[in-house]
């Protein structure tokens, strides 16, 4: 699980094409690999075998409550 992974590529935090790279060459081919964050990139869409994109409903920021240790970070 890469969790919010996409939002470091966004920021370019982490090289795009070493993320893929890594997928196709070193990944066993049985291992179930997650990556999760908004606005995933065009290329890992295109390599995945499942992507989904979720909408934002409702968030306990939006009411004020700050980031919490154990929930967001």
């Amino acid at each position: 699980l890469l969790d919010e992974i996409n939002i470091a590529l966004r920021y370019d935090y982490i090289d795009i094409a070493e993320v893929i790279a890594f997928l196709r060459e070193e990944k066993p081919p049985m291992t179930h690999v997650v990556l999760t964050g908004r606005n995933a990139k065009e290329a890992l869409i295109e390599i995945a075998d499942l992507a989904t994109e979720m909408e934002l409903l409702k968030h306990p920021f939006r009411s004020g409550v700050k980031a919490q240790a154990g929930v967001e970070f």
